[in-house]
């Protein structure tokens, strides 16, 4: 039976064969970083999400289809960060590239998309820490976790960044011990029945997809690293590859332990797997480990989020009061503390699980946007060949082709996401024209 904290009650993917869950954790890389505030480290990310229920034991297929479709997308965003490392990413690449209007709604986009990924990380760093101190309240908890990571990202970059590394370099190890530990009491029944052929490997990989979103936030703070034109595009590319391989160890390995049926029904599926090994010592550790999975993303996700409001104010998108640093601590103070109040809001008062796939429809309305602007680099500039873009375009268009299958509320909810930016966008333009 589908999980009803994933899909609603009568979604008709509830019917499909092989329900299960995919979830993942990554880690990226620690790189230097210096400028806005000239400081300091980057290269972080991916996520802990308990995403979607559908592949089944099969789930490791759906990570390898997600993570050839991100891959052409990766090589355009290293394209574009090595030919103009610039903040905001490819809100800024659209502006130039593009139009003035794309880019506002491909910034727009993102916003949202992040947005929903960081409180949504919110609640599964909650759910975790919930599952150790039951008399503490999941959504209230998520919400003190989004202040608290808003008020570091306030101090500056240089002090998250270490923040990070520890928490990234923590995760890799505990994943480590996952996979080791977890090799030892797999029960290969769990992988059977295998099809990796069936509708749901499909749609699954449509839902996995979010957990690939993280690499494209190394580009918004493309300022703010040494040697960018070196660094990103390494790091957008190493970050990928590997995050997928701790994705396919560890969702294997959580397959064998309990099956897909046992993950589908946890809030904490890390720790749900690894139960299985009957060891109560090692369910602590990966439950330690999905806090500061969860932690990483989140920290990030404030962080880029705040990088594009800023980027945006710059261009006159949004309210100027947003791109004003902190005298001290060079921060757009103003973009980082809006960021956070608003993801520990959406943690309290909205139903996340029924929208969280709003976040996968924008990353691929905004990674479509930025294969069409690699697209349009010239000859000079290149670095991949232009069918590279051509794939990572048609990939994005069919994977968003699925949304009105997969999450047809998602789907909704975002093109009036796009309505409302648009609107938003003539309103801005039409009202200095007025008074003017």
């Amino acid at each position: 039976m589908v999980n009803p904290k994933l899909l609603p009650t009568g979604h008709p993917l509830a019917t499909l064969p092989g329900v299960g869950v995919a979830y993942q954790l990554a880690a990226a890389l620690y790189a230097r970083v210096g400028n806005l505030e000239k400081c300091e480290g980057l290269l972080d990310l991916v996520a802990m999400g308990i995403v979607a229920d559908l592949a089944g034991s099969a789930l490791v297929v759906s990570m390898v289809i997600a993570a050839v479709i991100a891959v052409f997308t990766a090589l355009g965003f290293a394209e574009l960060t090595a030919w103009k490392p610039i903040e905001g990413s490819v809100y800024e690449y659209a502006c130039q590239l593009l139009s003035p209007f794309s880019g506002f709604l491909t910034g727009w986009m993102w916003i949202i998309s992040n947005t929903f990924a960081g409180a949504a990380v919110a609640l599964g760093f909650a759910y975790y820490f919930t599952a150790a101190i039951p008399v503490l309240q999941a959504n209230a908890v998520a919400a003190i976790i989004c202040v608290a990571f808003t008020a570091l990202n306030f101090v500056g970059i240089r002090q998250s960044a270490f923040f990070n590394s520890v928490l990234v370099a923590t995760k890799l190890v505990i994943l480590a011990f996952f996979v080791v530990f977890g090799l030892m009491h797999i029960n290969t029944a769990n992988f059977s029945p295998f099809a990796p052929f069936e509708s749901g490997v499909f749609y699954g990989a449509f839902f996995i997809f979010f957990a690939y979103g993280g690499f494209a936030r190394v580009a918004v703070v493309a300022e703010e690293v040494k040697d960018p034109k070196r660094n990103v595009p390494k790091a957008i590319l190493l970050s990928l590859a590997i995050s997928t391989v701790v994705y396919i160890l560890v969702g294997a390995v959580a397959v064998g332990l309990v099956g897909p049926t046992g993950l589908a029904a946890s809030n904490s599926p890390l720790t749900e797997a690894i139960s299985a090994t009957g060891s109560s010592l090692a369910m602590q550790i990966v439950s330690i480990g999905g806090l500061v999975a969860t932690a990483s993303v989140l920290l990030t996700s404030v962080l880029g989020v705040s990088r594009v409001v800023y980027a945006m104010a710059k261009r006159k998108d949004m309210p100027q009061a947003l791109n004003k640093l902190h005298e001290k601590f060079g921060t757009p103070y103003y973009s980082i503390w809006i960021t956070g109040f608003v993801m520990a809001l959406l943690v309290l008062f909205v139903d996340l699980t029924r929208v969280v796939a709003v976040s996968t429809f924008a990353i691929l309305f905004y990674y479509a946007v930025a294969n069409v602007a690699a697209f349009k680099l010239k000859t000079l500039n290149r670095r991949y060949r232009k069918v590279v873009n051509a794939l990572g375009l048609s990939t994005c268009l069919v994977l968003l082709a699925f949304v009105l299958f997969a999450a047809t509320q998602a789907w909704i909810i975002g093109v009036i996401c796009l309505a409302v930016g648009a609107v938003f966008y003539a309103v801005k333009k039409f009202v200095p024209r007025r008074n003017s």
